[in-house]
This record gives C-alpha cells, structure tokens and sequence, in this order.
C-alpha cells in the first residue's frame, strides 16, 4: 500500500515539475514579446513624428534598404498587432499552465495526507 501511494506521489510530483517548467518557459516568452511590443511601441512613435518626405531605411541583414515612411508604418503597426496576438495566445498558455498547476498542487496535498494517515496506522499496528 505505502510503495504505491509513494509512486503516484512521485508521479505526481513529476507531472508538477514539468507543469512548473512550462510555465516558466512562457512567462519568459511573455516578458520577451513584451519587449518586443514595447520596441515596437518606440519606433511607430518617432515615424510618428517624422515628416512626410523623411528619408527611412530598414534593417534587412547587414544591408540598409531605404524604405517609404507609409511602408515603414505599416510594417510596425502589422508587427504589433502579430505580437498583441502572440501575447494572448501566450496569456491563454499561461492560464491554462497556473490552473493544471494548481490540480497538480491539490492532488499532491491529498497524497500525501493519506500518505501520513497510512503511516500512523502503520504505527499503530505495528
């Protein structure tokens, strides 16, 4: 009774490490489409304020292409919306990730009461 109530504590105690180790990857990623966005944020600002006839250039490799500053803008605002759509999607992962975990979390604390409840009774008839 007690080897197999200590091999579905592990198990569990597995699954809850992977689950942990997940979440983790996507906060990351949360915080990095974060930067992205907020890099995004920045550059759309200062086309912004550019006038109408202002020379533009973007970054394709080593190479600087000179590019229209309507085109620019539009590849900002597309580039933001892809990652205002990433991080929801990413949002959607992590809710997903903290409710598992939180199964996980309840499952293990159930375990290992009866854990200890077949401990004292072990105790007991011994």
């Amino acid at each position: 009774m007690s080897e197999d109530l200590q091999r579905k504590i592990q198990s569990e105690l597995d699954s809850f490490k992977t689950t942990q180790k997940d979440l983790q990857k996507a906060i990351s990623s949360r915080q990095q489409l974060d930067g992205q966005l907020n890099e995004n944020i920045i550059v759309k600002d200062e086309l912004e304020i550019l006038p109408k006839d202002a020379k533009v250039y973007k970054s394709v490799g080593p190479v600087l292409i000179k590019t229209e500053l309507f085109e620019a803008k539009q590849n900002v605002s597309k580039r933001m919306d892809y990652i205002s759509k990433e991080i929801k999607r990413v949002d959607d992962v992590i809710t997903n990730l903290e409710k598992k975990q939180d199964v996980h979390r309840e499952a293990l604390q159930k375990l290992q009461h009866q854990f200890q409840q077949a401990q004292v009774k072990a105790a007991l008839h011994a």
